[in-house]
């Protein structure tokens, strides 16, 4: 399944994807719909020849997929490149950051660029949404508790995130953070562990290329670990990492600037696509 949170003239509505139309699932958004026990089988049964509403997917309007999750938990340095770009060792463990829901954009919304950085960067990651409250995980709860994936542009503010040896005041600026468009179930997408070409590209220019089986952490590890410390609830959000490519990386540094497209994209679950537009 292809779910989605859609804004709407009435607010938002939780949908799934049905050929050209998105159905409406009788809820506000997905993380209501993922707080009701049985949501898979609600969401699947809901079909466009029901009597439900439906909206077309052309022009749709994509809030971020959980508008106000509880809880944003990224991860750093998860695929080797990248660290090696970065000039790290590979972690013992995973490096864990937060973010918060004002942080959080639709798919399509424009980001707007903070008049306080030069230093604007893009990170294509793979987001895994919580379907199911879970604390203290085995490996079966872990699994069990992945709703689905989407795809995360974990915009990083590098001035401001390497002020310090902390990075969280560079990964927090509000509405910078594009989510979405679509959270897609494991079984669309080869189980919980899946192996996706994840891409970045800057007005049509490759920037990163890699592929979501190497990563370091991978998902179920990562619910695993993370509810060893905090619960879960179901529509939160855990970004896995990014791959190598990022701009601050390379010689010279590259930055984004208003008036430029960028696209952070994994193969089948669609791709956010956003303009960078001054404040």
């Amino acid at each position: 399944m292809k779910l989605a949170t859609l804004r709407t003239a009435d607010g938002t509505r939780a949908v799934r994807l049905d050929g050209d139309v998105l159905v409406d699932l009788g809820h506000t958004d997905l993380g209501a719909l993922f707080a009701v026990p049985d949501w898979r089988e609600r969401a699947a049964a809901a079909t466009a020849t029901g009597t439900g509403t439906t909206y077309a997917v052309e022009g749709a309007d994509f809030a971020p997929v959980v508008p106000n999750p509880s809880k944003v938990v990224c991860v750093g340095h998860n695929y080797t490149n990248h660290i090696k770009e970065m000039g790290r060792d590979l972690p013992e463990y995973p490096t864990l950051f937060p973010k918060f829901a004002d942080t959080l954009l639709g798919a399509g919304d424009d980001i707007v660029k903070p008049h306080e950085t030069d230093a604007l960067d893009w990170e294509v990651e793979l987001a895994v949404v919580i379907g199911k409250e879970v604390r203290r995980a085995d490996e079966r709860q872990a699994a069990d508790a992945i709703a689905g994936f989407t795809v995360m542009n974990d915009i990083s503010a590098r001035d401001w995130q390497f002020r310090t040896i902390e990075w969280t005041q560079g990964k927090i600026w509000e509405a910078t953070t594009p989510v979405g468009p679509y959270v897609v179930t494991p079984d669309e997408v080869g189980g919980v562990r899946p192996a996706l070409q994840v891409t970045t590209t800057v007005d049509g220019e490759v920037m990163q290329r890699d592929d979501t089986g190497t990563l370091l952490f991978d998902p179920v590890f990562l619910v695993r670990y993370i509810s060893t410390v905090i619960t879960l609830r179901p529509g939160d959000i855990i970004a896995t990492g990014t791959p190598a490519g990022v701009g601050n990386a390379r010689d010279p540094k590259v930055f984004l600037k208003p008036g430029q497209s960028v696209v952070t994209e994994i193969a089948g679950l669609g791709a956010c696509t956003n303009k960078v537009v001054a404040a």
